[in-house]
Parts: structure tokens; C-alpha cells; sequence
């Protein structure tokens, strides 16, 4: 197959200039700062977080999967925040909610009583498998998972925690420490956690075999630890790391491995959780396991900060007798928000909407592969948590960071909003709220392909 700088001999025909679906709602007229004066300010008062856009977008309004600008563009949002509004911008029934609770109380601490909390541990515990029915509310994800992690410590006695290269769990100090990429770490003592191989399907070194990629967890409890762990930690789908859904049969294989060094499994639903997958409710369920310890944050409240740790009432009893609490988790707006979304997701059917959607649209960028094989290397994923893979040299596979970087910014000017992932930013992360159509699905992929056939061939590789 050619190279990315090899023109193909054939030149496909021009694709159409998309068009963005329509959409029964105008946004109010914006008069706040502008795009201008708000960088000047976010220069002057907040610490390296920099616009991921050359051109830095302001956002001013929101609904459903689309996003409007101050001059009122519309964009459809196929990141939403990073999987956090899985119901939707301003989605009408947690809007609602919110609202209606903010008129009796905002925050009451655990240490009081409100049914709020009760209302929505209830509704939370019945989509857990399992015995997995305590929870412990906090409010993101770094700390569901230092707390996850803290609790395996406990509970076996041992510290040794295995995690994934290419993973990433949070940027506390311990959840650093298991992240396995070299851009989300900082240069600080890091102790307690192995990496092992990461069950790759595209790039690793087994294929799809999980089970041959497990055998690295039990080299390392061998050759690393004493024989007897806290546990072991990863994604189902890992989302910084590229969208990359770990290779078939591997869980259940590495769970028992753990199992039997005396460790816990601890599942990170932060992006894979509230039927984003389409399959299932959480990532874990589509490798038939069920983990001793889950994780969940981002879409957990629609935008509303909140995340829980949920557990058996067995491993639960470690934290009993110390102090150990969070001022703000289990807050009646928050806890509102997240029975909200639950009912949300029932009520519009999202999870089989993401399931529908999803394969529709992971048939339309395979297309697209078909179409483009000198520079689009995989297309994976499941349901509404799907990646592109971009490289310069189909057989080596080698990072095309530039171009990835390139179509980032022209599908922005087209009106789609995406992430970029993995370890060299070469990977289109696609994350939207699962109430996406799919015409908002064809209009995507037909952004995609204009973006490409224009780096392509209008104006040269």
C-alpha cells in the first residue's frame, strides 16, 4: 500500500461539503466577554491549561448533542466533555431535577440525613451485579480511584498494585503513579505500581490473544512482587490511551491470576460506565467479569461533579473505625443529578441508542479505512466510545501526530467537535452524549471524509 506521501493514482471523486443536521432550537443572542478578552484573563489568572484549538472556541450554550459558540455556530459535540453528558446538554429531566432541588437545599454533609442520597444509592445499586452494593461518593474520578486502590491496600495487606501501560486512572499521587503514559506523569517518587503489557489488538505484540497477555501480570507478581498483591486496576476500553478495548478474554484470565495472588479487581467504569459501550451498562460486563471494586465519575451526573466507589459490604468494613469522608460527595444536588441520569438513560433508551448509533457509525468510518488505507491504521471501539488511528505508513504503523492534529482543527471548523488520545495524539477520540442520531452519525463521518480528501488531494500530501 502506498504512503501518506504517496499519491494514490486514482483521485476518489470530491466529497459534497457536509450538512449538518437540523436542529428546533436557537440559541439566545450572547453578550458576555469575548473569545479575546476571556483568553487575556485565563492568561493571567490560570495555571497551564491552554485552549486545545489554535483558534480557542468559547462556548456559550448547550443542548443535547450540539454546542453553540458566542456567535452562535453550532457544533455537534462528539466529545462531550470527555463522556460527561451522556444524557445530553441540558437534558430537560436532569435540568429539571437540579432545579427543583436547589429551591428546598443545595448541601447537606453525610453526617446528616437526606433522602436525596438514599433515593439515588438505591436506584445505582440495582444496575450493579453481583454483591457489589456499598457505595462511597466523592467527586471525580482521581479520587473514586486513590480511594479504590487505598481500599485494596487494606483489605489484603499488601501494597503492590498492577496496572496497564497506556493506561490512565487520575493525577493524584497514587492514581500517577498507575497511569501508563509518560505524558500524564510528573517526575515524582511513584511507588507501589507494575505496568504490564498492554492487550493491544492493533499494536501489541499478541494480537487479540488475551490470555497470552495475561501471562505478563503473573511475570510480574513472579519476578516483582513477594507472590501476593493488592490488586490489579484497568479501563475495559482505555479512552487516554487511544480508545484501545483491551484484546478479547483477557480480563477473565488476569482476574484469576490476581484472584489467586491474593489481589482485588478493581474496574475504572469512569468513560465505559452508563451504557456508553452499547452493550452493556458497564465496560467490565462485555468480558463476562465481575470485579470486587468499580469506579465511576464523568457522565455519572451530567456534568454535575460527582463520583462513587462501589464494593462488597465485605471489602466496604476496611474504611470502618478511621475517618474517612468527603465534604462535598453525597450533596443533594449532585446525588439529584445522578438518579436523574439514570432515569434518563431508561427513559430515552440510551444504551440501545449507543448500541444503534454506535455500529453505525463504526461501519461508516470502516468505510472510510477501506477508502483511506494509506493513513487511517484502525478504526475500534464500541458503541458511542469509538477511535480513529491515523499513521503515516500502514505497515509500521508509525504516529501520524501532524495529521491527526490537522484533521482535529478542520472538523472543528466544520461544525464537529472531537478529542485526541493516546501517547503520541494520533488517535480521533470519539465520545458524543448518546443521544446522537444517525444523520448526526452520517454528517460525522461525511465531515471526516471531507477533512481527509481535502488534506489528501485538494491540497497535497
Amino acid at each position: 500500500m502506498p504512503s501518506f506521501e504517496t499519491k494514490l493514482n486514482t483521485t476518489p471523486p470530491e466529497p459534497p461539503v457536509p450538512v449538518m443536521p437540523p436542529f428546533p432550537y436557537t440559541p439566545p443572542q450572547y453578550n458576555g466577554p469575548s473569545t479575546e478578552e476571556i483568553m487575556n484573563l485565563r492568561n493571567q489568572y490560570l495555571i497551564r491549561q491552554p485552549p486545545c484549538y489554535k483558534q480557542p472556541l468559547n462556548l456559550v450554550d448547550g443542548k443535547m448533542q450540539y454546542v453553540f459558540d458566542e456567535n452562535g455556530k453550532r457544533y455537534l459535540d462528539a466529545l462531550a466533555g470527555v463522556s460527561v453528558v451522556p444524557c445530553g446538554h441540558c437534558h430537560p429531566d436532569v435540568k429539571n431535577a437540579i432545579t427543583k432541588q436547589m429551591e428546598s437545599i443545595q448541601h447537606t454533609h453525610v453526617m446528616y440525613l437526606n433522602h436525596t442520597v438514599t433515593d439515588y444509592l438505591q436506584a445505582l445499586a440495582a444496575k450493579m451485579p453481583g454483591d457489589l452494593k456499598v457505595f462511597f461518593f466523592l467527586n471525580s474520578g482521581t479520587e473514586a480511584n486513590e480511594l479504590a486502590i487505598l481500599m485494596a491496600r487494606l483489605y489484603t495487606g499488601c501494597n503492590d498494585i498492577i496496572t496497564l501501560r497506556n493506561a490512565y486512572h487520575g493525577l493524584a499521587p497514587t492514581t500517577m503513579s498507575a497511569n501508563g503514559i509518560r505524558t500524564i506523569k510528573f517526575n515524582i517518587v511513584q511507588t507501589g505500581a507494575h505496568h504490564a503489557l498492554d492487550p493491544n489488538p492493533y499494536r501489541g505484540d499478541y494480537g487479540s490473544d488475551g490470555e497470552k497477555y495475561a501471562q505478563d501480570v503473573q511475570k510480574i507478581i513472579d519476578y516483582a512482587t513477594s507472590g501476593k498483591v493488592a490488586g490489579f486496576i484497568s479501563e475495559a476500553i482505555q479512552g487516554a490511551g487511544g480508545v484501545v478495548e483491551l484484546a478479547p478474554g483477557y480480563l477473565p484470565a488476569v482476574y484469576e491470576i490476581v484472584k489467586k495472588a491474593g489481589g482485588l479487581c478493581i474496574a475504572d467504569e469512569a468513560i465505559t460506565g452508563f451504557g456508553r459501550t452499547g452493550s452493556n451498562f458497564w465496560g467490565f460486563q462485555n468480558q463476562d467479569v465481575i470485579p470486587d471494586i468499580v469506579t465511576m465519575a464523568k457522565g455519572i451526573g451530567n456534568g454535575t461533579p460527582i463520583s462513587a466507589v462501589v464494593t462488597t459490604p465485605e471489602i466496604a468494613k476496611v474504611l470502618e473505625g478511621h475517618s474517612y469522608y468527603s465534604t462535598f460527595a453525597s450533596n443533594a444536588i449532585s446525588t439529584t443529578a445522578g438518579l436523574a441520569v439514570l432515569k434518563a438513560i431508561d427513559k430515552d433508551d440510551l444504551q440501545k441508542n449507543a448500541n444503534d448509533v454506535g455500529s453505525h457509525l463504526k461501519e461508516k468510518l470502516t468505510a472510510l479505512k477501506d477508502k483511506y488505507p494509506d493513513i487511517i491504521g484502525d478504526v475500534r471501539g464500541r458503541g458511542l466510545m469509538l477511535g480513529v488511528e491515523f499513521v503515516t505508513n500502514p505497515q509500521d504503523k508509525t504516529p501520524a501526530t501532524d495529521l491527526t492534529n490537522d484533521i482535529f482543527e478542520r472538523m472543528k471548523n466544520l461544525g464537529v467537535l472531537v478529542g485526541k488520545a493516546g501517547l503520541y495524539s494520533n488517535v480521533i477520540r470519539i465520545l458524543p452524549p448518546l443521544c446522537i442520531t444517525e444523520a448526526d452519525a452520517d454528517f460525522f463521518a461525511a465531515v471526516l471524509d471531507r477533512v481527509i480528501w481535502e488534506i489528501k488531494y485538494n491540497e497535497g500530501a
